[in-house]
């Protein structure tokens, strides 16, 4: 060996980590062969399937998925090679390192002119109606299991650290990270409706307030 060349030694936890890794890519790669590209993916689906589409989820206790997959670690599509990327409150289900990994993994993993869907909560609208006394006022907390909410501030903390959130996101938040992410062309969208036929009718959460497309240019 040259006298000037260091042989770096992974430690053995990051080579488990990576060989597991370049597993679980092999099998959704397997996995894609029963579709045909350009992939339509529903990413984090839980129990919603989108028929023709690629659903993958991390929950392996679901039986409707096409593979299993976790989002932190981006996506195992390959450059290119996806019209639509959609999903519906997932991405606040990342910490804002991850989610800015899986939104550059969107970018690449899309053809261009390919479009990637976020719906999500707004904090916007729960600062928005709380200032205004009106914080009572929002879809979920109709529902007869958070009854029990007697506070603006209990509201707030189980909004931000139930559910597994990880990092909830306002509109001008969104953006940002999108525009890190290397997307240009950004756009807001309303509930169900979208330029994009197989993108419209999508959403079936009603606290879904925040929701906006990202064409890679």
């Amino acid at each position: 060996m040259h006298p000037l060349v260091v042989k770096v030694l992974l430690p053995p936890w990051r080579v488990f980590k990576a060989r597991r890794l370049a597993l679980r890519k092999a099998r959704a790669a397997r996995a894609l062969q029963k579709f045909t590209p350009p992939y339509k993916i529903n990413a984090g689906c839980g129990s919603l399937r989108f028929e023709g589409w690629v659903n993958i989820d991390c929950n392996t206790a679901l039986e409707n998925v096409d593979f299993f997959w976790d989002l932190a670690e981006g996506l195992p599509t390959p450059d290119e090679s996806c019209s639509v990327i959609y999903s519906e409150h997932v991405l606040e289900h990342l910490n804002v390192q991850q989610g800015l990994h899986y939104l550059r993994e969107c970018r690449r993993s899309l053809a261009p002119g390919g479009v990637l869907r976020t719906a999500m909560p707004s904090l916007d609208d729960l600062i928005e109606k709380s200032a205004a006394g009106r914080w009572r006022e929002q879809a979920w907390l109709d529902e007869p299991q958070w009854r029990f909410i007697d506070s603006r501030a209990e509201m707030f903390n189980i909004m931000f650290r139930w559910w597994g959130h990880q990092w909830v996101y306002d509109r001008e938040e969104l953006y940002r990270r999108l525009r890190e992410a290397g997307f240009e062309q950004i756009r807001d969208v309303a509930w169900g409706e979208s330029e994009v036929e197989c993108l419209r009718n999508r959403e079936t959460r009603n606290d879904s307030l925040l929701i906006c497309e990202a064409v890679k240019t």
